[in-house]
């Protein structure tokens, strides 16, 4: 990115991952029949979420992690004409680990 992009407090900048393009039995998935991919790689993340007494709870996720999230969580935006979802992190179910 050309552009430097720190999300704020508890959000988290993802790039989605691709969605498979054959099932599992082999058979090729049309691009208006795929569903929006569920996984995705961050990218970016803020500062974490401020608590009630005023202290700030760190982040559970780092950039470069791999993690789930759910299918209508979050804003799309567009950066330097690439799509990117930024999202609230306890929208994030999940990290992937390998």
């Amino acid at each position: 990115m050309s552009k430097s992009i720190r999300p704020l407090n508890d959000r988290v900048l993802l790039k989605r991952l691709e969605a498979e393009q054959k099932t599992a039995g082999g058979i090729l998935i049309p691009d208006n029949a795929k569903e929006k991919p569920v996984e995705g790689k961050v990218i970016a993340v803020g500062n974490g979420k401020i608590l009630e007494d005023g202290t700030r709870q760190a982040p559970a996720v780092k950039s470069g992690d791999k993690v789930l999230f759910g299918k209508w969580s979050g804003n799309e935006v567009k950066i330097d004409g690439q799509d990117y979802l930024l999202i609230k992190e306890e929208e994030i179910l999940a990290v992937i680990e390998a």
